[in-house]
């Protein structure tokens, strides 16, 4: 057992002394890399000899390309990629017709592993195990001559007399050594050298949730950092899953204000040692989203975003344009799009036109090798002017070398498979795209960020000068028994793999704990106490180390900054001018706006603010309206009157549908759908109408300029019925509409109290037309009992016709008078649908959510 300083001063002699290091993963032999760098440099050292200090599964790589170009060449197997494996995988379980081929492709290629690496031998399991036998011996069949790294250690230990081999191997930092990998080295005649343990301060805490935890972690981190600290490590358990959000609370902490438009980009103190999956990097989703757009229909989301994408030929030069472009695409184009309509649609952007066709020109349906179509999906993208005219950014840069890595990839399995289709080539593609995961490097000359932000296992055999482990609850941790599912689990057990049983993962976790405790001088294990309303307990592997309280310093956020520093104040302006001339567009839409938020009101009719359309797939809620619209539209005016429902009105009503559908253009079976439903919708809605008293149709859909406060307002009544001498007002709706919508103050829906209102001569009721099929029925209020079926008598006509008035009358005088302020009616509630959120800032208001606006 060598001591570290022993193992640094042998890896001191250089390359000359033939001294290896192997550990067990890549991120354990990064740091003994730099700690070696630190040992020299406190010998006052500038220049030495890098170590060959690399993990256990490169140095077997390494091994075998050695036996590759040495004269043993002609007996050595060519090594498969992992890509070529999993391939292989999935094209034996898709001739075993599963649903799931990748993912259980996956398990496949990881039960291989396990069965060579830990020496599991035949016995009985389940079906799953069986079939697994079935596609092994396949797999084993169709790589004969070749090997994978599952079986290079065994095939590389045969070949070792004949190739250099090191001096003195050291494996450094193993903890859980597989037989095969113990067999390996013990050929090799290893010693062994393991981290020291550091005499430590120990703290247990807690915190309201996770949430607070982190941002607890990230305040402690900066605060470490400024006191002098050189090496920093934040594990968080569910690394993966969280990222996004970790990288959020540690950039804000750790330099507020990172993320605003136009910020310099610069290296942030912290490294999170997962990167994202490279199908999630703006310059490879672009890349993808070409590639599928060349070749099928796509989601009109992916045709917006590569319109606006600054990753196609001519984008900085036509940014403006192709802006409103997307706009007016998003009202002309539907829910999916194909190459030919994006290139039809677009007009002012001869550039990006250009672009497109140029993709058209050379489209490629054949099957092809996996070689021709990288090579084809290259074209694709040099046609497309892909990434674009800018120059790159370091990160960037850095992407678009690993998508030319990834697409390397895809090419070598043409060594592993027949000619694909598209579908299969693209798939694969993006699959690798989506398994390899990207971390830009924005340190320069090896240099490692202070702040080290770990998932559990990453940090086994790291020490530092402080530590911070998170997410430590009963349930969390110790990891739960994870079995291969397709080895029998009592082999898998007696193997001694620690994740095949509960007891295993109980073992293993408990030795990492104490690791953890002796990993730096200043360690803080935590827990959350709540996850959202569920009470959550401390891990019993902690319970030994004694709770307490972290004192924190409290660092302002970004907006505290900017005040203070430019000494700025706030001024609420929630007044514009006065409306100049009576005519305002919108119609009756402004005073329910008025009536929901007054600054709705302002931006929506005033300052012109709209929302981006966003084409949906078949018929969205507007459209469905205006279907409803037009059938009842058509469907009285032929009926007329309530005699005619006397006689046979199922003629009528079959007019009435076609007629509607033929009003939304809509075509083919989706058309005839939409028929035998307004039909049916018609048929049921005609009983209601039936035990009404006699009536007439005094008008439908009439256009009426409705004058309130100073406004002219343009509106459309649904319809008005002839009841004897007098008038009914109805309104359709096909959801839950209730009359309590007209109650002030701020009706929620004044449209049909306005049109009352304006109409109140021999106006006898008001009320919504339920077309909601299995619950149709009037709603509202009337002067006389039974005016309409189930409609409600005013306790006073005329008073609830004056309510109406001031109401209306209010609501129109505060939007010509300019009232703009931020005050929505049910406070969150109304905003929840609101398209305006980023205009208003509302969430500023509402201390409930602060802390999440920036």
């Amino acid at each position: 057992m060598l001591s570290k300083d022993e193992l640094f001063s042998h890896l001191a002699e250089g390359h000359a002394a033939g001294v290896t290091v192997v550990t067990p993963n890549r991120r354990l032999a990064q740091a003994l890399n730099l700690q070696f760098d630190d040992f020299q440099t406190k010998k006052g050292l500038q220049a030495w000899e890098a170590p060959d200090i690399l993990p256990f599964g490169a140095f077997v790589a390494r091994l075998w390309e050695d036996a590759l170009y040495s004269d043993l060449g002609d007996k050595i197997p060519l090594l498969l990629t992992p890509a070529q494996e999993q391939r292989l995988w999935e094209e034996i379980l898709a001739e075993a017709d599963l649903l799931a081929v990748p993912p259980a492709a996956a398990q496949c290629r990881d039960a291989w592993r396990l069965l060579h690496a830990w020496r599991i031998g035949a016995g009985p399991g389940n079906e799953d195990a069986a079939a697994f036998g079935r596609w092994s011996r396949e797999y084993q069949r169709r790589t004969k001559g070749e090997v994978d790294a599952a079986r290079l250690p065994d095939l590389v230990l045969g070949f070792l007399n004949g190739i250099k081999r090191p001096r003195l191997l050291v494996a450094y930092g193993f903890d859980i050594v597989p037989p095969q990998t113990r067999e390996f080295l013990a050929s090799l005649s290893y010693v062994e050298c393991r981290p020291e343990k550091t005499e430590s301060k120990s703290l247990r805490a807690s915190y309201a949730s996770a949430k607070h935890e982190l941002e607890a972690a990230a305040a402690w981190a900066r605060a470490r950092l400024e006191e002098g600290r050189g090496r920093i490590g934040v594990v968080v358990p569910d690394l993966a899953r969280r990222r996004k959000e970790v990288a959020r609370v540690f950039s804000r902490v750790m330099r507020p204000g990172c993320n605003l438009p136009g910020a310099a980009a610069a290296a942030m103190p912290f490294n999170l040692s997962l990167g994202e999956p490279l199908a999630e990097i703006a310059l490879v989703s672009a890349a993808l989203d070409v590639l599928e757009l060349a070749a099928r229909p796509v989601a009109f989301a992916q045709a917006s975003r590569l319109v606006r994408s600054p990753f196609l030929g001519g984008a900085d030069g036509e940014m403006s344009a192709r802006a409103r472009l997307d706009a007016k695409l998003r009202r002309n184009l539907d829910a999916t799009v194909t190459l030919p309509k994006l290139i039809a649609a677009v007009d002012a952007s001869p550039k990006l036109r250009h672009h497109l066709e140029a993709i058209f020109s050379i489209q490629q349906t054949k099957e092809q090798t996996a070689g021709e179509w990288a090579r084809h999906f290259s074209a694709v993208l040099e046609a497309a002017g892909f990434p674009g005219e800018r120059a790159l950014d370091s990160a960037e840069f850095q992407a678009r070398a690993k998508w030319h890595e990834t697409l390397g990839e895809l090419a070598k399995l043409e060594r592993v498979s027949t000619k694909m289709s598209f579908n299969e080539a693209f798939a694969c593609l993006k699959r690798l795209c989506a398994d390899t995961l990207f971390q830009p490097a924005h340190f320069a000359d090896g240099a490692e960020a202070p702040v080290q932000v770990l998932g559990i296992l990453e940090s086994a055999g790291l020490r530092f000068d402080c530590l911070w482990v998170s997410g430590l609850t009963d349930e969390a941790w110790p990891l739960p028994a994870r079995p291969n599912p397709f080895l029998p689990v009592a082999l898998q057990k007696k193997a001694g793999i620690p994740e095949a049983s509960a007891e295993g993962s109980l073992e293993l976790d408990r030795r990492l704990t104490q690791e953890w405790l002796h990993a730096a001088s200043e360690v803080i294990l935590s827990y959350p106490l709540k996850e959202q309303d569920r009470e959550l307990a401390p891990s019993p592997l902690i319970l030994g180390v004694a709770a307490g309280e972290l004192a924190l310093p409290e660092y302002p956020r970004y907006r505290d900054l900017l005040f203070q520093s430019r000494n700025l104040s706030s001024v609420e302006d929630a007044k514009g001018p006065p409306v100049a001339k009576p005519e305002v567009r919108g119609g009756t839409k402004v005073l329910a706006d008025q009536a929901a938020c007054p600054f709705r009101a302002f931006a929506r009719f005033r300052l012109n603010a709209e929302a981006l359309e966003e084409p949906a797939p078949g018929l969205d809620a507007r459209d469905r309206g205006k279907l409803l619209h037009a059938l009842m539209r058509c469907l009285w005016a032929e009926l007329k009157t309530s005699e005619s429902l006397k006689q046979d009105f199922e003629p009528a009503i079959t007019r009435a549908a076609d007629a509607a559908v033929r009003e939304l253009e809509l075509e083919g079976r989706f058309a005839e759908l939409e028929r035998v439903r307004l039909a049916r919708l018609a048929r049921e809605w005609l009983e209601v109408e039936k035990k009404r008293t006699p009536f007439k149709i005094a008008f439908l859909e009439h256009k009426q300029q409705i004058r309130i406060s100073g406004l002219e307002l343009s509106g459309r009544i649904d319809r008005m019925d002839r009841v004897g001498e007098e008038h009914v007002l109805i309104d359709y709706k096909t959801g839950n509409p209730n009359p309590k919508v007209w109650d002030g103050p701020r009706p929620d829906e004044p449209q049909l109290t306005l049109y009352a209102i304006s109409n109140s001569t021999n106006l006898s009721a008001v009320a919504f037309a339920r077309l909601k099929p299995g619950d149709m029925r009037f709603m509202g209020f009337s002067k006389d009992k039974d005016a309409l079926p189930g409609v409600n008598q005013a306790k006073s006509w005329p008073d609830l016709l004056a309510a109406w008035r001031r109401e209306a009358e209010s609501l129109g005088a505060a939007f010509a008078a300019g009232e703009a302020h931020v005050d929505p009616k049910n406070d969150l509630g109304t905003c929840r649908l609101c398209d305006l959120q980023t205009l208003c800032r509302v969430y500023e208001k509402y201390s409930a959510l602060e802390g999440d606006g920036e």
